[in-house]
């Protein structure tokens, strides 16, 4: 749940640089914040013009149109909500949470609340509050279905302590991720940008124009044509493990969008088993740890029955 703000409205215009181009299309290409999902929506509701006038999602543009985009204000104020959360480490500058998978980090378009910052408000109001308000507390996210290890900052001085950490690529953070196939070599660095894919903008591929992005990793287990591996990345992309992972040919087991689809698992097997950092409070380096979730391990046990 969040709060109403009042009627503030975002209104943009554009003017198409060529022919013949799908309007939903083209504004996936313009505003890739939003899901093409949301923008059919806007289109649907008369949000979005062509020439002043309300048209359909698969209209034809051409140059000489101007397209006119007005956002519905949305809640930019979270409201507290009493979701179980599992707080392994706490003291006045900081929450460390061992979020589950399927619990969205923050409120975005399309997913306006039940998220992490929803339960955490409830815990902790009065977080720190960053130039985004649907992100109070927020230094760094997982996906929805990635389980695991979380910082929230609960003040002004933790947030830009930590943010510092993150920038200067300080802070380690470890990943258990399965993949397909025997991934060789056993210990590797791979090194490769990562930008909006091309052909689908919900995406992230390794493009030349991408942002630098490093990822290393080693071989924790051989399970027949499966390995489970300890990743660190060095930098944080969207979706960068999965991307550099399936780049390299060994997709991850459980991921419906980079990786392959699995009979004895509902989601991406990924987990963030490891968070160190300085404690804003002391400046004393900690490492906090994680176990696999069940469904996790129940995964694992299954290969190894097989």
């Amino acid at each position: 749940m969040n709060a109403p703000t009042g009627p503030k409205i975002e209104r943009f215009q554009f003017s198409p640089p060529a022919c013949d181009i799908r309007l939903d299309k083209y504004l996936a290409r313009i505003l890739p914040q939003f899901s093409r999902g949301y923008l059919q929506k806007l289109i649907v509701q008369g949000c979005v013009l062509v020439n002043g006038q309300k048209t359909k999602a698969s209209h034809r543009l051409n140059d000489t149109d101007t397209v006119t985009v007005e956002l519905p204000p949305l809640a930019t104020h979270p409201l507290p909500e009493l979701i179980p959360l599992a707080v392994i480490y706490e003291d006045t500058d900081i929450l460390i949470i061992d979020k589950p998978a399927g619990l969205t980090t923050h409120p975005a378009p399309g997913h306006a609340s039940h998220t992490l910052v929803n339960a955490v408000l409830a815990h902790c109001p009065g977080l720190a509050m960053s130039s985004d308000l649907m992100r109070p507390g927020i230094v760094h996210r997982l996906d929805k279905d990635t389980s695991g290890l979380i910082v929230i900052a609960k003040n002004d001085f933790a947030r830009e302590y930590l943010v510092a950490q993150f920038k200067g690529r300080a802070v380690t953070k470890g990943y258990l991720v399965l993949v397909k196939g025997r991934l060789s070599p056993e210990q590797a660095i791979i090194e490769a940008p990562i930008g909006r894919d091309p052909h689908s903008r919900r995406r992230m591929a390794v493009v030349e124009t991408g942002k630098e992005a490093t990822t290393q990793y080693r071989v924790r287990k051989y399970l027949d044509d499966y390995t489970l591996v300890e990743v660190t990345p060095v930098t944080g992309r969207t979706h960068q493990i999965r991307v550099h992972l399936s780049a390299i040919g060994y997709p991850v087991v459980g991921d419906p969008v980079y990786g392959v689809r699995s009979a004895y698992l509902k989601r991406q097997f990924v987990h963030a088993y490891r968070l160190g950092f300085r404690l804003p409070s002391t400046n004393e380096y900690r490492e906090f740890t994680s176990p696999l979730p069940v469904d996790l391990e129940r995964a694992l046990e299954y290969l190894d029955r097989q």
